[in-house]
């Protein structure tokens, strides 16, 4: 294949990409992109035969040899929560405090959405401002990798957090899909455990207060 095709041919998958519906089509057609080019220029027919047999395959399945995005966003908040991405806001019901806003250590849960059938979860890193937060999550730009401090912005039209855009690695920028969202799940437990110690002081604080003025009362 000559240079120019191969050129034209990186070119057309790159703009190709930016059609797919899910962040995993993106993602595999630049992938697909970039291996076609480094690999037409040595072996022609094999990069040819390699593209094609991806290509057919739609981009649309979740690679489960690479680090997930559950065991990643399970170690850096803390919440033990166990299974697919999108059973994360059931299975919290009762057990972590779940709500719309996000907090830094919260999980930020994503709905099954075009051909991510099975959602996702990232680990708020920093907010911002009402609109703007970092968050750390893995295998998200291509398959198994960890990003870390990368943006998701609210694009919701109520600014509830219903809806984002997340960085997308290839891009260097926003990605373009709008991904629905379940809420923020809260490692709340610390929070408890510091409120019930504080509200021990306080109560232990109003007993020598009491004793005092009863004693002055005699």
């Amino acid at each position: 294949m000559k240079r120019q095709n191969l050129a034209d041919l990186f070119t057309t998958l790159c703009k190709l990409a930016l059609t797919k519906p899910s962040h995993y089509g993106r993602m595999r057609t630049l992938h697909l992109a970039i291996a076609a080019l480094a690999a037409g220029l040595a072996a022609p027919a094999q990069a040819r035969t390699e593209l094609a047999a991806n290509m057919d395959s739609g981009g649309s399945s979740e690679p489960s040899s690479y680090l997930q995005c559950v065991p990643y966003a399970r170690e850096l908040s803390g919440i033990q929560i166990y299974g697919d991405a999108h059973t994360w806001w059931d299975q919290a019901k009762g057990r972590y405090m779940r709500g719309t806003r996000p907090e830094v250590g919260a999980v930020m849960a994503l709905r099954p959405h075009g051909n991510s059938r099975l959602g996702h979860v990232a680990a708020v890193s920093r907010v911002i401002d009402s609109r703007n937060v970092l968050i750390s999550h893995a295998n998200w730009s291509s398959p198994g990798e960890i990003e870390r401090d990368v943006r998701a912005v609210d694009v919701s039209p109520d600014n509830d957090w219903s809806e984002v855009r997340i960085w997308f690695g290839p891009m260097q920028a926003l990605g373009t899909g709008h991904w629905p969202l379940y809420g923020f799940i809260y490692n709340d437990r610390k929070a408890r455990s510091k409120r019930g110690a504080k509200a021990r002081r306080i109560a232990r604080n109003d007993d020598v207060i009491g004793g005092i003025i009863a004693a002055n009362m005699q």
